[in-house]
């Protein structure tokens, strides 16, 4: 049965962050997504670009929570140093596919928990490998608009699961939050 977690604060605007907490019956009392920039700097590598966006994300809510603990996270898709955001556009999406075709490509995401007594930062990386995409897989792809918003421009969880030859690691980090280690850090936290 899931239960709110009385002091617990989701520092994200991400709608499969919430369904993920909830999987493992975990409800944070209060939502507030952080309002902060999140271009990546000049000649920043995707792991300092991640840990920074989680960190700033956690700080930003912090400031309004101060009793509370606030759980930020940052997700990205990465291939050799090159960071791959959420699209701008449909070309840019499929641009994104078809790089990752035949290849294998990582997803970092940077777990950030924070109170007034402790502050934990943790890294989780998966692996994958795409089949290779013919240009009509993308086309179809495309159209299911579920490239809209995704870091690397696609969903693991939606219609893209028919691309992905292998994963190593999370799962669920690749959805957007590895949910064993929240769950380790929620109890390091005293929180469940």
């Amino acid at each position: 049965m899931a239960e709110i977690i009385s002091g617990l604060v989701l520092a994200s605007a991400s709608p499969r962050r919430l369904e993920l907490l909830k999987r493992i019956h975990i409800i944070p009392e209060i939502v507030k997504p952080a309002n902060i920039d999140e271009a990546v700097k000049k000649k920043e590598k995707p792991t300092q670009y991640c840990e920074r966006i989680a960190r700033t994300k956690g700080d930003f809510v912090f400031e309004q929570y101060p009793d509370k603990t606030i759980l930020s996270a940052d997700t990205i898709v990465f291939c050799s140093n090159k960071i791959f955001g959420k699209p701008e556009n449909i070309e840019e999406a499929r641009n994104f596919l078809s790089f990752f075709s035949g290849r294998k490509h990582n997803v970092l995401t940077v777990i950030y928990l924070r109170n007034k007594e402790q502050i934990k930062l943790k890294k989780i990386i998966s692996k994958l490998t795409f089949n290779r995409l013919e240009a009509k897989d993308i086309e179809l792809y495309l159209k299911s608009n579920e490239w809209k918003n995704k870091a690397g421009g696609y969903a693991i969880q939606g219609y893209a699961d028919r691309f992905v030859k292998i994963i190593n690691g999370s799962y669920s980090n690749i959805v957007g939050l590895p949910l064993s280690q929240v769950f380790n850090l929620l109890k390091s936290f005293k929180l469940i």
